[in-house]
């Protein structure tokens, strides 16, 4: 049951660590029930899919919106428009335009920069050395609240290896300044806890099985 799932969850969280309900590929009656649960933070990674529903929940007004996917540069607005948090500002490149775009549309998105601790060619992601060069020239962007660091281990890193990884993205936020890390998702999320994370992204472990939601888009346009 999706009630047991969220209080178990839930009551293994310390002060401080939030839960993102990772609700891409699940429909809106899925998000209605977490929300009536008293879930507040939903993330979604496909704008096209993100935005109906985004659209019917408007009048939630506790519901936060994080965008986790690989941000194109074409869906910056939309994103900006829309999302409350941005978990995938992986340059400097993307980083300047949303600056830019925040500010012709009056926002200010809290973001955290995307970081890519070992060699993954699947995953974009700022190197630790770059970022440490380039900081200065982000914290300049006065329409980017820069609040923390998000790392995706590589598929097939060990369990031992991902902990060992995500104590790294830790002690890098700290040396920034950071509050934030998010990490961890539904395979590995009690490893990046005790590492530190502050946002762990759980899908599966939540909701359970990804629903059919791209082969059915019909619950989308129930009333709220």
């Amino acid at each position: 049951m999706l009630v047991d799932r969220l209080r178990n969850i839930s009551n293994c969280l310390p002060a401080g660590v939030q839960l993102l309900a990772v609700s891409k590929g699940q429909p809106v009656s899925s998000i209605r029930a977490l929300a009536d649960l008293g879930q507040c933070h939903f993330g979604e990674s496909r704008i096209q899919e993100a935005l109906p529903k985004i659209n019917t929940l408007k009048s939630r007004k506790r519901l936060r919106w994080h965008f986790i996917g690989r941000l194109q540069s074409n869906k910056v607005r939309s994103v900006v428009r829309s999302f409350e948090f941005i978990h995938s500002v992986d340059s400097l490149v993307l980083a300047e335009r949303i600056n830019r775009i925040s500010g012709e549309e009056n926002r200010l998105p809290k973001a955290m920069v995307q970081v890519k601790f070992r060699e993954d060619p699947t995953k974009g992601g700022y190197l630790p050395e770059q970022l440490l060069d380039e900081w200065a020239r982000l914290l300049e962007l006065p329409h980017l609240k820069l609040v923390g660091l998000m790392t995706m281990p590589p598929i097939g890193l060990g369990m031992e290896e991902r902990g060992i990884l995500f104590k790294e993205c830790r002690v890098l936020a700290d040396k920034l300044n950071l509050q934030d890390c998010s990490m961890g998702m539904s395979s590995d999320w009690k490893e990046a806890l005790q590492a530190g994370a502050t946002w762990l992204r759980l899908g599966s472990t939540l909701f359970g099985d990804r629903s059919k939601y791209f082969n059915n888009h019909t619950d989308i346009t129930k009333s709220n």
